[in-house]
C-alpha cells in the first residue's frame, strides 16, 4: 500500500542532499513522521499546508517500512500511519508536485486507486 508525505521545498531539498531525515517540524517534535494514505491526504493538505505553494507530494510504499511504521488513531478517529524512525530517500516510491491552483491543492488523478 502506498502512504503519503506533503513536505516543503527546503524539506524535500534536504532529504535528497542528506539521504536521510527526521522530517518535518512537527515530526521532530512528535518523535515519528506523519504520513496520510491517499484518502486523507487532501484534508492533511488543507489543514496542515493551506495556501502553501512549492509542496511535494512523496509516495513510500509501506513493505519498505517494516515494523518502524505504526497505524495510530489521530485526526477524525481514523488510523494515520507513523513512521518512527528516520525517513530515508530510499523508501520514497516517487515525489512529484503539489501544485497549488485557486487555493486548492492539485493531487495527482487517480491517486486513490494507484496507491492500492
Amino acid at each position: 500500500m502506498m502512504i503519503f508525505k506533503i513536505f516543503r521545498s527546503d524539506e524535500w531539498a534536504e532529504l535528497r542532499a542528506r539521504g536521510t531525515t527526521a522530517g518535518a517540524p512537527i515530526d521532530v517534535t512528535d518523535g515519528y513522521v506523519h504520513f496520510s494514505t491517499a484518502a486523507q491526504a487532501a484534508e492533511t493538505a488543507a489543514k496542515h499546508f493551506a495556501g502553501m505553494d512549492g509542496l511535494m507530494l512523496l509516495a513510500v510504499e509501506t513493505d519498505r517500512l517494516g515494523d518502524d511504521l505504526k497505524w495510530e488513531i489521530s485526526r477524525s478517529d481514523q488510523p494515520f500511519p507513523h513512521l518512527y524512525r528516520d525517513l530515508r530517500l530510499e523508501d520514497v516510491v516517487w515525489a512529484q508536485p503539489l501544485p497549488l491552483d485557486g487555493g486548492v491543492h492539485q493531487f495527482p488523478a487517480g491517486l486513490e486507486e494507484a496507491s492500492a
